[in-house]
């Protein structure tokens, strides 16, 4: 039996430029992110943050939310798969270029963040206290969907009490 290949991806970072929103002659959308990624690693002693930088690619309504809501310096993961290209430039060299194509983008921070400049602000794969994440989403949640459920039967629950729990 055959071995399963995976090729799976999940990213997160800052845009180090607005998106770049373009459309096939079939009218497919398509959107163009560069995303830059830190690494952390010792040199001399010293922590250091190393940028490594990524082109993503968005397909369809989720490019298209993308251009939208998107600009430079705004934190996103991507969750996605590695695509490896190849082509012929103008002058007859042979290129090649490794690119992460989205499955699902999601918006980290607030919709100010990144938002009129500001560049890219030193998030990354350590996302921690001071490099502009704030957990919340652009996304309204349903708060019907996190009421406390009845008891059934009579009003009393057979779950435990806190002070019942042995740890």
């Amino acid at each position: 039996m055959a071995a399963t290949n995976i090729n799976r991806v999940v990213l997160t970072g800052n845009l180090t430029r607005d998106p770049e929103l373009r459309s096939l002659p079939s009218g497919m959308s398509v959107c163009s992110l560069r995303i830059a990624s830190n690494s952390r690693r010792k040199e001399n002693g010293e922590w250091v943050d190393k940028p490594n930088y990524f082109s993503v690619t968005v397909w369809g309504a989720q490019g298209e939310n993308c251009s939208r809501f998107l600009a430079k310096g705004r934190p996103v993961c991507i969750d996605g798969r590695l695509e490896w290209r190849e082509w012929q430039d103008q002058s007859g060299n042979k290129r090649e270029a490794i690119e992460i194509v989205a499955d699902a983008v999601q918006f980290l921070g607030g919709r100010e963040e990144g938002a009129g400049g500001g560049g890219y602000n030193g998030g990354g794969a350590g996302a921690g206290a001071g490099n502009g994440f704030t957990p919340h989403s652009d996304v309204p949640a349903d708060v019907s969907d996190f009421q406390s459920a009845q008891p059934v039967g009579g009003g009393r629950s057979s779950a435990p009490a806190d002070d019942d729990i042995p740890f």
